[in-house]
C-alpha cells in the first residue's frame, strides 16, 4: 500500500516502541453492585504517532489513490480487511457519536447564540477530537447545513412506524416493543409503507455525498421462538392474521416443530424484513450504504438474522453492550454468517464522578472520566484489530437530562455523553478519545503487521 509520507513516518517509529500495556480499571456491570478490576489495554501514545490531518481528505478518509472513488460511500475488502471507502476513494473508519442534536434550552442558547452556531462549533469540536462522522438519532438536517459538514447517517424506523400504525407496539427500554415480540413483516401493507417513508424522508438526499448510509430500524426483537409465537396469535385480529398465516404455511407438511425449523423461520422473517426495507431504501438512494437495523443483544448468537442481513445490506450495524472487551469470536462469527463487515453503533460507559444517579442504561459503570477514556481506547483497539469492523459510534453526545419527562426508561439519569447537560465537555474522556482517533490508521497498520500492542 502506498502511504502518505506522514503515515509512513509514523510507522517507522511505531513498531519498536510499542509494548504490551494493560491496567485494571474498576468497573461495575448493570446487574452487579460489586466493583471488579477489568483488564484494560492501553494505547501507547509514544509508540504510535498520530496521523497528520494533511494525510486525510475532506471526508476524513486516508488520502490514497488506491481505492476507487464513486462520489458516495461504499465498503470494500482490501487485503483481508474491510473498509468504508469515502466518496473520493479514501480508506475511511467511521469514528462517530450518536444523538448529536441542537440545543433547545436557555443555557444552550446563551452559550451558542443560534442553532447554526451550535452546529458549526459542535462539528468543530468533533473534528478536533478526531471523530469522522455523525451517528444515529442525530439532527442530520441541521448538521448537514453547517460548513463544512461531516459524514452522517439517517435512522428511519421503518418497522417501528409500521408497527405503530397497526397499533402493535409499545415503549420498551431503549427501543420499540412489539406485541408478542413478533414483527408484521408479512403484512401486505408493509412494502408500500416502506416505500412511502423512504420517498418522504430520503428523496432530498439522493445526490448527497456526505450521507454515509441509512439504518432501517433500531433494535428489532429477535425471539428464537418467533415461529411458536406467531402460531399462537389470534388471527381474528387483522394485524395478526398475516403473521399467523405465514407461520402456518411455513410448518405445513413438516411435522412436529424442531429447533432447526425455528431457526429457519427466524431467518425467513428477517430475510423478508431486509428484502422489503432495503429495496425501498435503494429505490430512493441507489448509491448509498444500507447499514441494517442496529441489532442488539438477542441477535448475538442468532445466525439466521445475520445471514438475512448479509444477503441484503452492505454492512451490518450492532449495538454492543454487556462486554468490557469486544469478543473476537463474536466479530468473526458475525462475519462468517453474513459475509459483510459490521459497524458498532452503540457502546459507552458511565462515570460515578459525574454526579449523576446512573441507574438507567446498559453501559458499564466506572469511577472517573479518565476511566471512561481508557475504556474507549481499549474497546476500539479491539475493533480495529478485528479487520471485520468498519467503525463505531459512541452513545452519546450529551448526558441524559433527568428533568426530561419524555425520555424513555433507559435514558433518564445517566452519564453517557461526551458533554454534560450544560454543554460542558468531559475533558479527560475527550482527550483519551482524541488520542485514539488520530491514530486509527497507524494502529491499523500496526495490527496488520502482526504486532501486539
Amino acid at each position: 500500500m502506498k502511504l502518505p509520507i506522514t503515515l509512513a513516518a509514523a510507522l517507522m517509529f511505531a513498531a519498536p516502541a510499542m509494548a504490551q500495556q494493560t491496567r485494571f480499571v474498576d468497573a461495575r456491570a448493570k446487574v452487579s453492585s460489586e466493583w471488579k478490576g477489568r483488564e484494560t489495554r492501553l494505547l501507547d501514545t509514544a509508540g504510535i504517532v498520530p496521523l497528520s490531518a494533511k494525510a486525510l481528505n475532506r471526508f476524513g478518509g486516508l488520502a490514497t489513490e488506491e481505492a476507487r472513488g464513486t462520489g458516495f460511500f461504499r465498503v470494500e475488502k482490501i487485503a483481508g480487511r474491510w473498509w468504508m471507502i469515502d466518496p473520493e476513494g479514501g480508506r475511511f473508519v467511521f469514528a462517530g457519536v450518536c444523538s448529536v442534536k441542537p440545543p433547545n434550552d436557555s443555557a444552550a442558547v446563551q452559550r451558542f447564540g443560534t442553532t447554526q452556531a451550535w452546529a458549526e462549533k459542535t462539528l468543530g469540536m468533533l473534528r478536533q477530537h478526531g471523530f469522522t462522522g455523525i451517528g444515529g438519532f442525530s439532527d442530520h438536517e441541521t448538521l448537514r447545513a453547517a460548513r463544512p459538514p461531516m459524514p452522517y447517517t439517517v435512522t428511519l424506523g421503518l418497522m417501528s412506524s409500521f408497527g405503530k400504525k397497526l397499533r402493535l407496539t409499545h415503549a420498551a427500554s431503549g427501543h420499540t416493543g412489539y406485541a408478542e415480540d413478533c414483527l408484521p413483516v408479512f403484512h401486505p401493507g408493509f412494502e408500500a409503507h416502506c416505500l412511502e417513508q423512504c420517498r418522504e424522508r430520503l428523496a432530498a438526499m439522493k445526490e448527497d455525498s456526505w450521507l454515509a448510509g441509512v439504518f432501517s430500524d433500531n433494535e428489532l426483537p429477535i425471539a428464537k421462538d418467533m415461529l411458536d409465537r406467531m402460531l399462537r396469535l389470534d388471527d381474528s385480529m387483522p394485524a395478526f392474521a398475516s403473521m399467523r398465516e405465514a407461520a402456518q404455511a411455513f410448518i405445513a407438511g413438516k411435522g412436529a416443530i424442531t429447533e432447526g425449523m425455528r431457526r429457519a423461520f427466524v431467518q425467513q422473517v428477517f430475510d423478508t424484513y431486509f428484502r422489503i426495507s432495503t429495496q425501498a431504501i435503494r429505490e430512493i438512494l441507489p448509491h448509498h450504504l444500507c447499514l441494517g437495523s442496529r441489532f442488539h443483544g438477542p441477535a448475538t448468537h442468532v445466525s439466521g438474522a445475520w445471514k438475512a442481513a448479509g444477503r441484503w445490506c452492505d454492512a451490518i450495524s450492532f449495538n454492543y453492550y454487556g462486554h468490557w472487551t469486544p469478543q473476537r469470536e463474536h466479530l468473526q462469527q458475525w462475519h462468517d454468517w453474513s459475509g459483510k463487515p459490521c459497524l458498532i453503533t452503540e457502546f459507552y460507559v458511565k462515570g460515578t464522578d459525574s454526579g449523576m444517579a446512573n441507574s438507567t442504561g446498559a453501559g458499564w459503570l466506572v469511577k472517573t472520566q479518565a476511566d471512561r477514556g481508557l475504556f474507549y481506547q481499549h474497546f476500539t483497539m479491539a475493533l480495529l484489530e478485528s479487520k471485520t469492523c468498519i467503525g463505531w459510534h459512541w452513545f452519546k453526545y450529551m448526558d441524559n437530562d433527568p428533568t426530561d419527562a419524555r425520555a424513555d426508561a433507559s435514558n433518564k439519569d445517566s452519564n453517557k455523553g461526551i458533554l454534560n447537560t450544560r454543554y460542558e465537555p468531559y475533558s479527560p474522556l475527550l482527550d483519551a478519545m482524541r488520542a485514539l482517533n488520530v491514530r486509527i490508521h497507524p494502529l491499523i497498520q500496526h495490527f496488520d503487521q502482526g504486532l501486539k500492542p
